[in-house]
């Protein structure tokens, strides 16, 4: 018999759409109207949101929180994906003298307590860490990442916008599940320096941030910019879609299943980004799309 209860998401999986939060002290919102963002994200099957303890200058997950507290029901429908590691000189934070990196294990779980403080939560789903740490000591990373899992505070755990090495590094010492990393048509490090294939090898996901190349793709002049952005409208045009879902449907088309976030206030860009779910971009239109970002043929 068929009910209309929401559905859960499933334990450890990651909706294939995340909606990420980086900038929503920008977007003017009210609490009412973050907790109808949110709704409205979960009506269109995205799950999953993406903080990081700075964004917002250490705003942006309280801003969320209030949303969770007003709304207690919406916590159990989603999954809560946040970073720490990076220490910003700001008013939030009087204690940090200077921009810098820390992966200590007291920094890590000092972390997490001011996370669940913010968004009004027990639990973590995800924790990354924001950025490799010049000096990391990966077995003490581990070891906060065990205390943290063992309390229940943190479900899993994985970094962002970490190399190849430096993930097998940690991930030899406790299980990662995904990395966080920069791709879009405009940047394809990530193809050339063995991060996907990685993905692809471990079986892990990986998340992408700035999938749109932070508007770039739309509103550069750049020539990179304008030959993408003919080949995508082209493209479009013969999908019945828009040149944003083409874009997705570009990071999707990757064997290692990327994880696409969001960054956008308005439900109808996180809709063009779900709609790339049911568009698989031939090969050949693959191409035409890394052809005019490089400039070039395939060798």
């Amino acid at each position: 018999m068929e009910t209309d209860t929401p559905k859960q998401p499933q334990p450890g999986l990651l909706s294939p759409v995340v909606a990420g939060c980086w900038r929503l002290h920008e977007w003017g919102l009210d609490r009412a109207a973050r907790v109808r963002w949110i709704e409205r994200a979960l009506a269109l099957g995205i799950t999953s949101f993406d903080h990081a303890d700075i964004y917002g200058g250490y705003t942006a997950e309280a801003l969320f929180g209030e949303a969770l507290a007003a709304a207690p029901g919406l916590r159990q429908r989603l999954r809560l994906v946040t970073k720490c590691g990076i220490k910003l000189v700001c008013g939030a934070r009087l204690a940090h003298t200077i921009k810098s990196y820390d992966s200590s294990r007291g920094h890590i779980v000092a972390s997490v307590e001011a996370s669940l403080r913010a968004l009004h939560t027990d639990r973590i789903d995800l924790l990354l860490l924001h950025r490799p740490d010049l000096l990391a000591d990966p077995d003490e990373i581990a070891a906060a990442f065990d205390a943290l899992r063992r309390a229940g505070k943190v479900l899993q755990f994985g970094v962002s916008n970490h190399t190849p090495s430096q993930f097998a590094l940690l991930h030899r010492r406790f299980p990662l599940v995904s990395n966080q990393i920069e791709f879009s048509p405009l940047q394809m490090q990530a193809l050339a320096d063995g991060t996907l294939e990685q993905a692809l090898d471990l079986g892990l996901p990986p998340m992408i941030w700035s999938p749109l190349a932070g508007g770039r793709l739309f509103r550069g002049d750049d020539e990179q910019a304008r030959r993408v952005r003919a080949v995508l409208e082209a493209l479009a045009a013969e999908h019945g879609v828009s040149a944003a879902t083409v874009a997705y449907a570009w990071i999707l088309r990757h064997p290692s299943r990327p994880l696409p976030i969001t960054g956008s206030s308005r439900i109808e860009a996180l809709a063009e980004a779900v709609a790339a779910l049911s568009l698989r971009l031939p090969a050949e239109a693959w191409y035409r799309v890394w052809q005019a970002s490089m400039g070039r043929e395939v060798a």
